[in-house]
């Protein structure tokens, strides 16, 4: 039975896959993963797999809607407080740090391999030291994700900030351009796809970081918090439903930099259809 509407579901999505237009595209991964939570639910039903092993999506759906409040609040102290400050904080500091490299050969020489090094680290050895330092409020978890998300955002922006080429900043030079005009009308514009690579890349590592840090102190609200308590209750149900709301915060995160991505950059190759 599983195999059949596996079959089923897969032959209407290849067939939908072959077709143009903007519907095909956003309706194809969307029958493809509800095929995926309907094997689930019936793999757990047929085979009475133990809620304990795996709970059904059914269960973390009714466990979602019977605790909203909790999640909204574990939500509110990860994402908002822990992720998203780091985010802005480490991003913001990256881009600043990449100019002046960009003005410094020193900092080039001397900072990017101290860089290269830290973002190397463990988390799970930097998230104990960060919350020892800034406490076991959101403070600690935006300390870690702006150490995550900081080097990423940085070599990129370094990399972008050399992508205009030198016939480019000559003839900025013959129209008499100080640096810092070639900076924000040539160079910034052009390091922007660059850049917009290394934001997407820290959303990701933002929630994880902010999650990953809470298991190491945290007051009784939180992401990470929330699944550790639950793992010694065996509510997986919770942890499942956890699991969903960063998921779901996560690619909604991505999406909005993605779709930033496209307005500032609608003049890039990479945004033409």
């Amino acid at each position: 039975m599983i195999l059949a509407v596996w079959l089923l579901a897969w032959s209407f999505n290849a067939s939908l896959a072959t077709l143009d237009g903007t519907w095909p595209r956003k309706v194809v991964p969307a029958i493809f993963g509800l095929t995926l939570l309907v094997l689930w639910q019936m793999a757990v039903r047929l085979y009475d797999i133990s809620p304990v092993i795996l709970p059904a999506p059914s269960d973390i759906g009714l466990r979602i809607l019977s605790s909203l409040p909790v999640l909204w609040a574990d939500f509110v102290q990860t994402f908002v407080k822990g992720a998203l400050s780091g985010y802005v904080i480490g991003c913001g500091a990256a881009v600043v740090t990449a100019v002046l490299i960009d003005r410094s050969p020193f900092l080039q020489r001397g900072l990017l391999p101290v860089g290269n090094f830290v973002a190397a680290l463990p988390i799970v050895g930097i998230a104990p030291i960060m919350v020892m330092w800034f406490g076991f409020d959101w403070h600690s978890k935006a300390a870690v994700v702006v150490v995550m998300v900081f080097f990423p955002v940085l070599v990129n922006m370094v990399a972008g900030l050399k992508a205009s080429d030198s016939m480019q900043r000559d003839l900025m030079a013959t129209y008499g351009a100080s640096y810092w005009q070639t900076l924000v009308k040539l160079r910034l514009p052009a390091a922007l796809p660059f850049l917009f690579n290394g934001l997407k890349i820290a959303t990701t590592l933002a929630l994880i970081g902010a999650i990953v840090a809470e298991f190491f102190g945290s007051p009784i609200v939180g992401m990470g918090f929330r699944i550790t308590a639950e793992i010694g209750r065996l509510g997986l149900d919770m942890i499942w439903a956890e699991i969903a709301v960063a998921a779901l915060a996560g690619s909604a995160f991505y999406g909005l930099v993605a779709w930033i991505e496209a307005r500032m950059t609608f003049w890039h190759p990479s945004q033409r259809k």
